[in-house]
């Protein structure tokens, strides 16, 4: 069993930024690619971005392209999404996801372990 916690979320308002973490146990954290989803209240868990085992491939879908960005440091054993010109639809349960393959991975039926999740609010 691999443990993920997600934090960095809170309230902010229309186009603000917010960092959110994910902090992985274990000691082989490197092996693992690694993605983002969101779900909003009635709605279906969606996908954010990916990034790869190595973390030189990213994969992010359209409705945080160029305004998200995924990274990893796995001497900390975190992946880290910075979310810019937040909007009030972004508003929505984060979570980060792990996987042993070399990624990106993008289905969340593919993932084995997830956080518990982190609520971002956007306010109008």
């Amino acid at each position: 069993q691999v443990q993920l916690v997600e934090s960095g979320g809170g309230l902010v308002q229309a186009g603000g930024s917010l960092r959110l973490s994910c902090v992985a146990s274990g000691r082989t954290f490197s092996s693992y690619a690694m993605g983002w989803f969101r779900q909003a209240p009635g709605k279906e868990r969606e996908f954010v971005v990916a990034i790869s085992r190595s973390g030189t491939i990213e994969y992010y879908a359209d409705s945080g392209k160029g305004r998200f960005t995924i990274s990893r440091d796995n001497a900390k054993n975190t992946v880290y999404l910075q979310l810019n010109s937040l909007k009030p639809e972004d508003t929505a349960v984060y979570y980060c996801a792990a996987v042993d393959r070399p990624g990106p991975v993008v289905s969340a039926k593919l993932y084995d372990y997830w956080g518990q999740g982190t609520q971002v609010t956007v306010s109008s």
